[in-house]
């Protein structure tokens, strides 16, 4: 015995209310005409019992079994619908009216097109029975065989196509619905992972900009708190004072950081001045807490810089200085910038003990390079001649927002002190 498919249980649970309003209002009036027309009270009683019954059996097998998918008790209630409308025809030829409850019952009920096509065929043999009985004298009557014939059989074929076409049109309608039902949980997961992603991106550039700012910063106060302490075990306490001083002003440009960074405002650096004017106390800053000699050079060439290049490039000064001071045993370094048409560079190049063998880079190497592909440019870290390391940055001088990082960067939780891994930052 074959179960409905989803679809059509689906259509079932969905449609019932409206078939139940159907049903009702076409058997009322069926049941009043066949009791008025018919000739005397048992007949009308008989006619009304029986549409009595054919409503119990809507109710306690049709209707259960469309809730629950059952054809079980789909099918003996379409036995039943026969069964009362050959009573009905017997009784009245107004129960005729009950064909259009009969035809559209079965298509409505019946699981397989060709179940449909049977029981209609069915209902049709059992309403010519019917009226023949009703009036034994037609069968002699060819002629009058023939018009009921004709008639049952136009009727039957009438039937069968439009229960055909209503089947069609409700399967075409179910797929639409299973389409778009689809289609929406496509576009609540699409929204989901964009979502994911959009965080992932947020997290990485959060990571990045902590890397290349408050780390950066923390860093420098534990160096010079180093400091400080040997000047003291030393009792040189004017230099000690000095580191001190530093480490405040330090101190302070990192809580100015932290302000930014959740205010999501631009570098502080760059809030009061250009990026000439930043990369000058940059190198002034790193000489005075490192004693390590900072030339800056090609500043004044250097023009307007866009401010998502003005943030890549400093950021890049910052992480190539912070290298030097955790990595390079430097004496002097060289911090440049040049522009032409085309391209804004900036270089920093140290004479200290270079680029090992087996050098792995770490956050915020891979940061660096993250923010220049952004900003379709390219980071190059070389060997410089004569020893030391040369940290190249390109960018294009018409680079539009390049301050975000991919998703494809370092995770939130990857800040960690690089003087710990051995990698260069």
């Amino acid at each position: 015995m074959r179960a409905p498919s989803a679809d059509r249980w689906e259509f079932w649970v969905r449609s019932l209310r409206g078939w139940d309003v159907v049903f009702y209002a076409m058997t009322a009036v069926a049941g009043v005409s066949i009791a008025v027309e018919v000739a005397n009270a048992r007949d009308a009683v008989v006619a009304v019992v029986g549409l009595v019954a054919l409503v119990v059996a809507y109710l306690a097998l049709a209707r259960r079994g469309a809730l629950r998918g059952d054809v079980r008790l789909t099918r003996p209630y379409l036995a039943v619908l026969v069964a009362v409308v050959v009573l009905e025809l017997g009784l009245s030829e107004l129960g005729a009216v009950l064909l259009f409850v009969g035809y559209s019952q079965i298509w409505y009920f019946a699981v397989t097109r060709l179940e449909g096509v049977l029981w209609s065929v069915a209902l049709t043999l059992a309403f010519v029975g019917a009226m023949l009985a009703r009036d034994p004298g037609r069968v002699a009557d060819a002629q009058g065989v023939a018009e009921l014939v004709g008639g049952a059989g136009t009727g039957l074929v009438f039937a069968i196509a439009l229960g055909l076409w209503i089947t069609w049109m409700s399967e075409q309608s179910e797929q639409r619905q299973h389409l778009v039902e689809q289609l929406g949980a496509a576009q609540a997961e699409l929204a989901s992972t964009h979502h994911a992603a959009g965080v992932l991106e947020e997290r990485a550039r959060l990571a990045q900009e902590i890397h290349d700012t408050l780390a950066q910063g923390f860093t420098s106060v534990v160096m010079l708190a180093q400091a400080a302490s040997a000047e003291l075990a030393l009792d040189r306490t004017g230099s000690a004072a000095d580191r001190l001083d530093q480490i405040e002003a330090v101190a302070r440009d990192n809580l100015a950081q932290a302000r930014a960074l959740v205010a999501a405002f631009g570098p502080p650096e760059l809030e009061s001045g250009s990026l000439a004017d930043a990369l000058t106390r940059l190198g002034a800053r790193f000489e005075s807490e490192t004693r390590v000699r900072v030339e800056v050079a090609g500043l004044d060439a250097l023009g307007a810089v866009g401010p998502e290049q003005s943030v890549v490039l400093l950021r890049a000064a910052q992480e190539a200085l912070a290298n030097v001071r955790k990595h390079a045993g430097a004496r002097h370094v060289r911090l440049s910038v040049a522009r032409d048409a085309r391209d804004v560079r900036l270089e920093v190049a140290d004479d200290g003990r270079g680029l090992p063998s087996d050098v792995v880079e770490g956050v915020g190497l891979r940061g660096m390079r993250e923010r220049a592909d952004a900003g379709g440019g390219s980071l190059e870290v070389v060997a410089a001649p004569g020893g030391g390391t040369r940290v190249l940055m390109t960018l294009p001088a018409g680079a539009g927002p390049a301050s975000a990082v991919p998703a494809s960067a370092v995770p939130a939780n990857a800040v960690r002190d690089d003087d710990e891994t051995g990698e260069r930052s």
